[in-house]
């Protein structure tokens, strides 16, 4: 008995042995497959983070155009016009929709609302010159008026000059107006209408 109680503490530690050795195997099997997990995990993350980063910057760019367009809008009534036509082309992007990718039907809108802003900016452009233009025009007929009213009071004949404090108070707010587009007058004699310096700005003969 004394012979075999060595051996069998040896088989014994033996035994020991190799389940800790099994238990080691196993647990770095375990972890290698964990890091493997959590490396794939974090590819995955950077891939929806990325993508989640473009959608976020063609959101951002999207809705600045579509304010600028809605700002544009309420500028002039006139361009009514223009959003009928934008809702047409609305209609038909949205049955294009189901056959386009969704990166290409986004770079289609930007597309279609720089074109329309630069439309609306080119009217709004050409609206602003025209009221400059009205309201120039019905500043010389003021003029006008008030050289025809001052040369009836004070009996000047056709050719008399005048002088622009001689009209000031027969004019709406006692002073004389100025062109919106930075025209400068000439009163000229009576019987002369006025004129403005910019081409276009005169009253209709």
């Amino acid at each position: 008995m004394k012979k075999i109680l060595p051996w069998l503490c040896v088989v014994a530690v033996l035994a020991g042995l190799g389940v800790e050795y099994a238990n080691n195997r196993k647990q770095a099997t375990d972890m290698a497959q964990l890091r493997a997990d959590k490396e794939e995990l974090q590819n995955r993350l950077s891939a929806e983070q990325t993508k989640t980063t473009q959608a976020a910057a063609e959101s951002d760019e999207l809705l600045q155009l579509r304010k600028d367009h809605e700002d544009l809008l309420r500028l002039r009534n006139e361009v009514r016009q223009l959003r009928d036509e934008k809702q047409q082309l609305a209609k038909q992007m949205s049955q294009a929709a189901a056959a386009t990718p969704q990166h290409q039907q986004s770079q289609q809108q930007v597309q279609q609302l720089m074109a329309e802003n630069q439309q609306l900016r080119a009217q709004s452009q050409f609206i602003q010159a025209t009221n400059q233009i009205n309201i120039c025009i019905t500043n010389l007929r003021q003029i006008e008026a008030a050289k025809q009213q001052w040369a009836a009071a004070n009996g000047k004949p056709p050719g008399a000059l005048v002088n622009p404090q001689d009209l000031a108070q027969l004019l709406p707010n006692k002073t004389m107006p100025t062109c919106p587009a930075g025209g400068i007058y000439t009163i000229n004699p009576v019987g002369l209408s006025p004129i403005c310096n910019i081409p276009g700005h005169q009253m209709p003969k």
